[in-house]
């Protein structure tokens, strides 16, 4: 992973998001002086810029990336621990890094430096990397040694005096007889301090004896009883005694006082009041700068747990995001006018409480810093109040579901809204069959009951953007929106939802000790592409439910003629392959793969139907409705058990005993609880060697359930299964994830190498994903192989294992073994 975000330093953005950020992070170097590092916490590995190594006189030969105790052993024996111990927290806790310490780079010179990084997490809050820079302030330290001493020479020029060891007075200039209102015939000889009270000439005594006695300066702030004012004094040893310059802070302390009975009145307050400051260029984000006791109160952070922080940490999963963009956006703007919002924040312990805001923009100590004001009160009670008020309104008593009026008003704003867009929706009418009849057997409290549970379970079925409400009686309404950009899509999903719901609410009730066996009847109607008014649609829908309610209840009917129809055809092609597995129609094709020296390694099991009217069917014309329908689980399972057969008759031949077999799996058919026992079963039965087996997966295993996969995979894995990600670089790969996925191979999919030798972006992604393969251990096969050139480009690039025509395409079994004796002989 550190070789991959190493890569950015180098000019080469892994995401194709942002080509220019190496470019600003040169800029950023020159500009600041610094040179970049990043830290993945997963290895501990630091990638450093080619700035931060020439830095370090690191040798241009020397890798990039260095472990994290590497990297800590540059600093000085007197500076580790300190700088360790900042590391740590940073990983740990996500404590901000900023530290002045002294490292000794390859050469042995020591440097003083500044080495500052933050913490990034993910949205779900996981840390991913550590970020930051190390500024060289040697220079700076050295000016500042000089100014000090030409400080000290201008002292003497200044409101300055000079004493003695003794603390008496040996030299005042004028300045100092004006400040002091004392001429130096008055103040020669006499002893600083006898210009103060007690208390503050014992505590000027001691800290000047220190001083004398350690060599370093000192600087006070006393009061002087005679002058009526505050001085501020620092002294500097030098051989004779003490060289002292003295500055009026009078109006200085009295500013600062009303600065802390400023801050004592904020914290004084109910009100929650938080500062942020503008970040430097490394940082965009506002960070925390002060907030009061009122904002400890409410949200439980202390303010050690804030200061440093961003704003956003009071963000959680149902704060407005649009609001946040909104209010950065308005304060982004020169002289801007104060904010103000209704904002949802999240105390520490996961609570959340409405916010009424208004944050203003300030311009402090320079244009460039900006500053920004917040005060919020809490309205939590306000709006659970208001809350109440529109749930009545809006919601069904009973199931506390979208009640009518509210299901009109999300309709017409999903009818406004079409305009432009091609994005199609449906509306779902659904009525319970035989619910009159539930309620004058059973009785109004059991029918009431039984109203309630379905409209949890029609709830459970579909989206958080999707609407179930409820018309009255037993009907009730599902709204869907965005289901894709033609009526195909759509079609696909409302069917989907539609059986689900058809499922879900088959399943038995129990009513107060009662079991209920219950059905729905679903009508269906699209809406998006047509100018139909609310109440058309709700009749198309109504007018479909009474179709399911004729063809016998349990069911579900398109209005439209269009999706209707595609319904139909979809239902008679599952109807069609569920005939298709009993009858056994279904053969595998098995395309070779080979290696460099073109013998081959394995084949890969391809699926066909032989249908009794239509010939030989392709997959691609039956999967998609097989994954539909739940059909691609027997499906895959006898595709399995196909293999396996044939590894077995493989075993006990020479020239054949060293074959492996591919075997593509299903997101649907891997997420099964019974896979992982149903291969293993097979894999004992047919007496095959498990390695011989390869199970291909797809990319989209990764997109969600990641613990649960991995976990099967690991089981497969122990017991000798070949594993491969199926087309790679197509879907969902994560590249954090995939370090952790237990697999054996990748396989390049076929767009890639189709065109990787005429367009560079291909050939670049062949080359990426060959190298990610071996950096991984991990073999690479590419397929759709089809001439010799694209054979040629991939071996040089490190890929020696194909699969495509140039090598021979699917062939049925007997074809298949005539391949093979010609390669043998």
């Amino acid at each position: 992973m550190a070789a991959i975000q190493l890569s950015l330093f180098k000019g080469i953005d892994p995401t194709g998001t942002d080509r220019d950020a190496p470019q600003l992070l040169d800029l950023v170097e020159r500009v600041t002086g610094c040179g970049a590092w990043l830290l993945t916490p997963s290895d501990r590995r630091m990638a450093l810029t080619d700035r931060l190594a020439a830095m370090l006189k690191r040798p241009r030969t020397a890798a990039r990336s260095i472990s994290l105790d590497e990297a800590l052993g540059f600093y000085a024996p007197e500076s580790r621990a300190a700088i360790t111990a900042a590391f740590n927290a940073c990983l740990a806790q996500a404590a901000p890094l900023n530290l002045e310490s002294e490292l000794v780079t390859y050469t042995g010179e020591r440097l003083w430096v500044r080495t500052i990084g933050r913490a990034v997490r993910d949205r779900a809050g996981a840390l991913v990397r550590v970020q930051g820079m190390v500024q060289d302030l040697t220079e700076k330290r050295r000016a500042e040694q000089e100014n000090l001493n030409a400080t000290l020479r201008l002292s003497l020029t200044l409101a300055s005096v000079t004493i003695d060891r003794a603390g008496r007075f040996t030299f005042v200039n004028r300045e100092s007889e004006r400040l002091l209102r004392r001429s130096s015939a008055e103040l020669l000889g006499h002893a600083i301090w006898e210009e103060l009270a007690a208390e503050d000439a014992s505590r000027l005594r001691r800290e000047l004896r220190t001083t004398l006695g350690t060599g370093h300066g000192v600087e006070l702030e006393l009061y002087f009883p005679e002058l009526g004012k505050w001085l501020e004094l620092r002294a500097y040893p030098f051989e004779e005694g003490l060289a002292v310059y003295l500055r009026d802070v009078t109006a200085l302390r009295q500013a600062r006082e009303q600065s802390l009975l400023l801050q004592t009145s904020i914290n004084r307050l109910n009100d929650i009041v938080l500062i942020a400051a503008g970040s430097p260029l490394s940082d965009p984000e506002p960070h925390i700068v002060f907030v009061n006791d009122a904002f400890e109160r409410h949200t439980g952070f202390s303010r050690a747990e804030v200061l440093g922080q961003t704003p956003r940490m009071l963000a959680g999963p149902v704060t407005q995001r649009n609001e946040i963009d909104r209010i950065a956006q308005a304060l982004s703007q020169p002289q801007s006018a104060p904010v103000r919002s209704e904002l949802i924040l999240y105390k520490k312990n996961g609570e959340r409480f409405w916010t009424e805001l208004e944050i203003v923009g300030v311009e402090y100590f320079s244009p460039d810093l900006t500053h920004w004001i917040a005060v919020a009160r809490d309205i939590t009670e306000r709006k659970r109040n208001e809350g109440e008020i529109e749930h009545l309104a809006f919601y069904d008593a009973l199931t506390q579901l979208p009640n009518r009026q509210l299901l009109m008003s999300r309709l017409r704003h999903a009818l406004a809204q079409r305009d432009g867009v091609a994005s199609v929706g449906a509306l779902m009418f659904v009525d319970l069959d035989h619910f009159k009849l539930l309620n004058d057997s059973m009785g109004h409290y059991r029918g009431d009951m039984l109203l309630r549970h379905a409209a949890t379970r029609l709830h459970n079925c579909v989206g958080a953007k999707d609407t179930v409400a409820r018309l009255g009686g037993d009907e009730f309404v599902v709204m869907l929106q965005d289901l894709g950009e033609s009526v195909q899509q759509a079609t696909d999903q409302a069917r989907e939802v539609g059986q689900r719901i058809l499922q879900t609410l088959g399943e038995p009730y129990d009513l107060a000790g009662y079991a209920y066996h219950g059905t729905c009847s679903i009508g269906i109607t699209a809406f998006g592409q047509q100018e139909l008014g609310i109440e058309d649609l709700l009749k198309q829908a109504d007018l479909a439910m009474y179709q399911a309610k004729a063809a016998g209840r349990n069911t579900m009917c398109f209005f439209d003629p269009e999706m209707q129809a595609l319904a139909t055809a979809n239902a008679a092609l599952t109807g069609e392959l569920r005939q298709a597995l009993r009858q056994r129609e279904f053969v595998l094709y098995y395309q070779p793969q080979v290696g460099r020296d073109g013998r081959m390694l394995g084949v890969e099991a391809l699926v066909r139907w032989q249908h009794p009217r239509r010939g030989l069917v392709n997959p691609d014309d039956f999967i998609p409705q097989a994954e539909e329908s739940g059909l691609i689980l027997p499906l895959g399972e006898w595709v399995i058990e196909a293999a396996c057969a044939q590894l077995a008759s493989w075993a006990g031949r020479p020239e054949t005993e060293h074959l492996s077999i591919s075997v593509n799996v299903s997101a649907r058919q891997f997420g099964n609880a019974d896979f992982v026992d149903q291969v293993m079963r097979v894999i004992e039965t047919s007496g095959v060697r498990a390695d011989r087996l390869e199970l291909e997966l797809t990319e989209s295993l990764l997109a969600t359930g990641m613990e649960v996969t991995i976990a099967k995979m690991g089981v497969l894995k122990a017991a000798g299964v070949t594993l491969a990600i199926d087309d790679f670089g197509m879907g969902y790969s994560a590249l954090s994830y995939l370090k952790r996925l237990p697999l054996d191979q990748l396989k390049i999919d076929r767009s890639f190498v189709r065109d990787m030798l005429s367009d560079p972006n291909d050939a670049a992604i062949a080359r990426t994903i060959i190298g990610l393969a071996q950096s991984l251990g991990l073999s690479v096969i590419a397929e759709g192989v089809e001439t010799e050139a694209q054979r040629d480009l991939l071996a040089r690039y490190g890929c020696h294992g194909y699969q495509g025509h140039l090598f021979g395409p699917a062939l049925p079994i007997d074809e298949l073994e005539a391949y093979i004796r010609a390669q043998t002989h």
